[in-house]
C-alpha cells in the first residue's frame, strides 16, 4: 500500500514538473508591449549600453574638474651595501635607512589642454649608520600648456565631444529599438487579432450554412427541391466546417508566436482585449518628412560619422604641424639635518626656517618639435582622411533621400489604408443586408442554394477584406511612428 501511494505521488510530481500548471493571461496591446519591453534581450542590452555611454560622458566631463591625490610611504625601510672605490681599493659600507613621505598633489586641468598643479610634500629619512635624521619640506607650483591645442587639435574638447556623441547615439538607438519592438508587437498582436476574428467569421459562416442545410434537407423531404441541391448544401456545410478547423489551427500557430515574443509558456492561455474601432488620422506629409529628417537614427549616425571623420582630419594634420609645450614651475624647499638623538621637532623647525630663508628654485621652458621632411607620409594620410570625410558626406546625403522617400511611401500607404477601410465599412453594410434578403428568399423558394452561397461568400469576403484593411491601417500607423519618432494618434513626440 505504501509503495502504491509512493508510486502515485512520484507520477504526479513528474507530470507537474514536466508540463507545469497552465495560466490564463488577459492582455491588451499596451500590456503586451510592457511585457515585451521587459523580456526583450535586445532592450536590456541597449539599456546597458546607454548606461555605459552615460558613465563615460560623466567621467569625461568630470575630468575637467580639480583632481587631488595624496601619496604616502609609511615606511620604506632598506638594508643594503654601498660600494666605494678610491686609490686604496674597493670596499663596501652597510646602509640602513628608514624613509617616510607624504605628497599632496592638486591638479587643475584647463580647457586648452594644459594644467596648473600644486605639489606639497614632507620627506623624512633616518640613516641608522650615519646616525642622521633628515627632513625635507617641498612645495612646487607649476603649469604646462601644449601650444598645438590653441591653434589645432584639442584633446580635451575632442574627448568631450566624442563622449557626448556616443551618449546621444546610444540614446537614439534605445528609442529606435523601443519603436521597432512596438511595431513588432503590433505586428504579432494584430495578426493574432486578425486570426481570432477570422475564426469568428468562419464560425458564423458554419452556423449560417448549418441553418441553410437544415432548411434544404426539410425542403428536400417535402419534395420542394431536387436531391442534388440538398447534397450540395451538405458539401457546403462540410466545407464550412473544414474552413473553421483551418482558421482555428492558424489562430493557434499565431498565438504561439505571440507567446514566444512575450516569453509566455506555450501551454498558457491568452485572452485578448481589443477594439476594432479606429480613429481616422490625417497626416501632414511635409511635417512627417521634417520629423524624420530631424529624428531618424540613420541620419544622425551618418552625421556623427561625418563629425568623427572631421576630427580624424584634425588629428592626422597634427603629425605634420609644429608642436610643443610651455612649462614653468617655482619651488619652495627647506631641509633640516640633525643627529637622530635630537628631537624630531627641532629638525622639523630647522626645515621650516630654511624654507623661509632659502631662495626658491624656478624654471621655465618652451619646447618645440618642427617636422622637416617625411617624404609626404602625413600629407597622404591627411588626404585619405579627407576622402573618408567626403564619403561620409555622400552617405549622409543619400540617407536623407532614402528617409524622405520612405516616409512619403508610408504616409501614402496610411492614407490608402484609411480610404479603403472607410469604403469597406459601407460594403459590409450592403453585404449584410443582401445576405439577409437572400436567406429570406431562399426560405421562400425564390432563389436556389447557389445564389445563397454566392451572397454568403460575398459577405464573408467583405468581413475578411475589412479586417485586413483594419490591420493594415493599424500597422501603417505604428510604422509611421517608428519612422518619424512621433505619435500621430496622440500628437505627441517620442
Amino acid at each position: 500500500m505504501i509503495l502504491k501511494k509512493y508510486f502515485i505521488l512520484t507520477l504526479l510530481f513528474f507530470v507537474i514538473t514536466s508540463f507545469g500548471f497552465s495560466e490564463t493571461h488577459t492582455l491588451n496591446f499596451n500590456q503586451s508591449l510592457d511585457i515585451a519591453m521587459k523580456q526583450s534581450y535586445r532592450m536590456r542590452t541597449l539599456k546597458q549600453n546607454l548606461l555605459i555611454s552615460k558613465y563615460q560622458l560623466t567621467a569625461t566631463t568630470n575630468s575637467l574638474k580639480t583632481k587631488i591625490d595624496l601619496r604616502l610611504k609609511i615606511p620604506n625601510y632598506t638594508e643594503t651595501m654601498r660600494q666605494f672605490e678610491d686609490s686604496s681599493g674597493v670596499y663596501y659600507t652597510p646602509i640602513r635607512q628608514s624613509y617616510y613621505s607624504s605628497n599632496l598633489i592638486i591638479n587643475q586641468p584647463l580647457p586648452t589642454d594644459g594644467f596648473f598643479y600644486l605639489s606639497s610634500g614632507f620627506y623624512n629619512t633616518d640613516d641608522f649608520n650615519m646616525n642622521k635624521n633628515t627632513i625635507q619640506l617641498n612645495t612646487r607650483v607649476g603649469f604646462q600648456q601644449p601650444i598645438e591645442a590653441i591653434y589645432s587639435y584639442n584633446k580635451i574638447k575632442t574627448s568631450l565631444k566624442q563622449a557626448k556623441l556616443n551618449y546621444e547615439l546610444s540614446e537614439k538607438r534605445l528609442t529606435r529599438a523601443q519603436l521597432d519592438l512596438k511595431y513588432e508587437v503590433s505586428l504579432v498582436f494584430f495578426y493574432l487579432v486578425s486570426q481570432r476574428e477570422k475564426v469568428k467569421i468562419a464560425q458564423q459562416t458554419f452556423e449560417h450554412q448549418n441553418i441553410a442545410n437544415n432548411l434544404a434537407q426539410n425542403k428536400y423531404k417535402a419534395g420542394v427541391i431536387a436531391e442534388v441541391e440538398a447534397l450540395q448544401m451538405e458539401v457546403d456545410l462540410a466545407e464550412a466546417q473544414n474552413n473553421l478547423d483551418i482558421a482555428q489551427e492558424q489562430e493557434q500557430a499565431q498565438e504561439d508566436k505571440f507567446k514566444q515574443l512575450l516569453g509566455i509558456k506555450l501551454q498558457d492561455k491568452i485572452n485578448l482585449n481589443y477594439d476594432l474601432s479606429y480613429k481616422p488620422i490625417i497626416v501632414d506629409q511635409e511635417f512627417a518628412v521634417k520629423r524624420g529628417l530631424e529624428k531618424r537614427l540613420e541620419i544622425r549616425e551618418n552625421e556623427i560619422n561625418r563629425d568623427l571623420a572631421n576630427i580624424d582630419i584634425q588629428r592626422t594634420k597634427l603629425n605634420g604641424q609644429i608642436t610643443g609645450k610651455i612649462s614653468g614651475y617655482y619651488d619652495f624647499i627647506g631641509v633640516g639635518v640633525n643627529d637622530r638623538n635630537i628631537a624630531f621637532g627641532t629638525t622639523f623647525n630647522d626645515a621650516i626656517s630654511e624654507l623661509k630663508d632659502r631662495p626658491g628654485n624656478k624654471g621655465i621652458s618652451f619646447d618645440l618639435s618642427i617636422p622637416i621632411w617625411d617624404w609626404g607620409v602625413n600629407k597622404a594620410r591627411v588626404r585619405a582622411a579627407q576622402s573618408r570625410l567626403r564619403n561620409a558626406e555622400y552617405t549622409l546625403e543619400n540617407e536623407r533621400v532614402n528617409v524622405i522617400r520612405d516616409i512619403r511611401e508610408t504616409v501614402n500607404q496610411l492614407r490608402s489604408s484609411l480610404r479603403r477601410l472607410t469604403l469597406l465599412e459601407k460594403n459590409i453594410i450592403i453585404a449584410e443586408k443582401s445576405f439577409e434578403i437572400s436567406q429570406k428568399r431562399f426560405a421562400n423558394g425564390d432563389i436556389d442554394s447557389q445564389t445563397l452561397a454566392l451572397n454568403r461568400n460575398r459577405l464573408n469576403q467583405a468581413y475578411k477584406t475589412k479586417l485586413e484593411a483594419f490591420i493594415s491601417y493599424k500597422l501603417a500607423v505604428a510604422d509611421l511612428m517608428r519612422k518619424t519618432f512621433y505619435d500621430f494618434e496622440t500628437s505627441q513626440e517620442i
